[in-house]
């Protein structure tokens, strides 16, 4: 027996239609270089979306066609987001943070078709002269250095925009259809492509908006760090449109100080990104002794976020809402949120949970598998394996690989991350597989000791990371980044004692290392692998000394 209900495509195009019908005089700002915000709403982007989807369609993009950007976030971006697979193409969002090798691999494998780019990152491209043979044209998005005329066929967003007509017509599309393809950050490899359908980007929007979720509304001011070329800036440029909320695109300008005048001018509510954005920023805050009034909550993930960093945000009366996802996941998996049972549980009991990746969100399943023996394991708190995820926006598969037998088993997606699942169903990250170490056949959470060291007051940043060893197998080492102002009195000694009564004694770093700095990822996280090529003489040296 079949239903009576409508078979109402779900496409991005209703997305869209509820924005622009229902909000549209809410706002949609962008920093500019200045400082001076430029300001429209969702009625004028809808009207812009047309446009662009006629000019796209006048130049000769058909349906399935892939057009790039290569951008930070602004309105044009998402007016990109909207119109490119509104009309039935696929927006492919480029990381402009990419090595070169790894930026040309991605143009070529998706086969973009246009590339709509920022000025400020114009130069990159110009990098890849005479190697992008599928891009006929650049079309050239905010504020930055004019064309050089490296490029051939390149275009003015604004004068692009001008050549369609506000009257364009939406075709009749597949819910399956492909919507957007964002390729993986390529830690090992090449990037491997994720390509998301209509269907799953809005059952990810409905679920991201969720009350358990990041439960947004037309409230709302939101702004999110993320980059939009980050796993589709983890969605939020959808969901927050599908609920109605006003948004605040901070270009490319993330410094404390910057970031933190724009979330006080535009009265935040709602804040998304990566751990090492907001480690700076809280010390920012606390150093003038600022506060955020308006801003409630910030979304953390990325990489798991270290307690101290949740309590000091906590302190200023903002909540640190630890999230889980990947670019495979279209990435929202879980949010740590309080369950009801809880509330009335003592404070450090609440914050064992919240310091946690929290329960999966809706519509998507989970469970963790022995490392050693390959059996599911139960949801107790204590066992730890390979977390693995399925649901309608999960992808099975990734976009023209063959080498790809190893990352899906019985439909399930084999996330690499290692976890386990307590008995009210937190998620704990414990680390990345490649990233765990074994020490005497034993394992060692690199996260829980980076958790540790960052919670030292004189401590910013902290990565760890397993070297090979000559009688162990593996041996933790410590790179610790000290806060600004204790640049000069912090050493190894002071460390060791602060761990001493923390983690267990064959868990302690056999080496603790204090520069300025970390290596960093294009989206953020700790580059452990550009790390352990910088200190392999390490091992040499243990290897001698045996």
């Amino acid at each position: 027996m079949l239903s009576t209900m409508m078979d109402v495509p779900l496409t991005i195009q209703h997305i869209l239609w509820r924005a622009e019908k229902l909000y549209p005089a809410k706002e949609l700002i962008t920093q500019k270089a200045d400082a001076t915000p430029s300001r429209s709403n969702y009625g004028e982007m809808g009207l812009r979306v047309r446009r662009l989807a006629s000019a796209l369609s006048k130049y000769g993009i058909k349906q399935g066609d892939r057009i790039a950007t290569f951008a930070w976030n602004t309105q044009r971006h998402l007016e990109c987001y909207f119109a490119i697979p509104c009309m039935g193409a696929v927006l492919h969002t480029l990381n402009v943070r990419l090595f070169l090798e790894h930026l040309e691999y991605i143009i070529n494998h998706a086969e973009d078709q246009i590339i709509f780019c920022d000025r400020s990152v114009l130069s990159t491209l110009e990098n890849l002269l005479g190697k992008m043979p599928t891009v006929g044209l650049i079309v050239l998005m905010n504020e930055g250095e004019e064309r050089t005329g490296l490029l051939p066929n390149t275009v003015d967003y604004e004068e692009f925009l001008a050549t369609g007509s506000p009257d364009f017509c939406w075709p009749e599309l597949d819910e399956r259809s492909a919507a957007a393809m964002c390729y993986t950050s390529g830690t090992t490899g090449m990037p491997k492509g994720v390509v998301y359908s209509h269907r799953s980007t809005v059952l990810h929007s409905l679920s991201a908006a969720h009350p358990n979720c990041l439960n947004l509304s037309e409230q709302d001011v939101v702004q999110y760090a993320v980059p939009m070329f980050h796993a589709n800036g983890w969605g939020m440029p959808f969901s927050a449109a599908l609920s109605g909320s006003k948004q605040v695109f901070s270009d490319r300008f993330l410094d404390p100080e910057r970031l933190a005048n724009l979330l006080q001018s535009e009265e935040v509510t709602v804040a998304a990104g990566v751990p090492t954005v907001w480690i700076p920023l809280l010390h920012y805050l606390e150093r003038l002794g600022q506060r955020l009034p308006n801003l409630s909550q910030i979304y953390c993930g990325g990489s798991a976020a270290p307690p101290s960093l949740i309590l000091g945000y906590r302190k200023l009366g903002i909540q640190m809402i630890h999230a889980w996802g990947m670019t495979e996941t279209s990435p929202i998996g879980s949010i740590s949120r309080l369950k009801s049972s809880m509330i009335d549980l003592p404070t450090e009991k609440q914050d064992e949970a919240l310091f946690k990746q929290g329960p999966i969100v809706p519509t998507v399943e989970c469970r963790i598998i022995d490392l050693d023996s390959g059996k599911e394991l139960p949801w107790d708190g204590k066992s730890f394996g390979e977390l693995q995820v399925r649901g309608p926006y999960v992808t099975g598969m990734y976009y023209n690989d063959p080498g790809q037998e190893d990352k899906f088993t019985e439909g399930w997606l084999k996330t690499g991350d290692v976890a386990t699942i307590d008995t009210e169903g937190y998620l704990q990250l414990v680390d990345r597989t490649k990233d765990l170490v074994k020490s005497g056949g034993e394992w060692i959470s690199s996260v829980e000791l980076e958790n540790t060291l960052m919670a030292h007051p004189k401590v910013l940043e902290a990565a760890v990371i397993g070297l090979p060893h000559p009688h162990w197998q593996e041996r933790p080492v410590a790179v610790v980044v000290p806060r600004p102002d204790h640049i000069n009195n912090l050493d190894s000694d002071e460390l060791r004692e602060f761990l001493s009564n923390k983690v267990a004694k064959w868990w302690m770093p056999d080496e603790i290392i204090i520069q300025e700095s970390l290596p960093k990822t294009s989206v953020g996280k700790f580059a452990k692998t550009e790390l352990r090529e910088q200190l392999k003489g390490i091992s040499k040296r243990w290897e001698e000394s045996r």
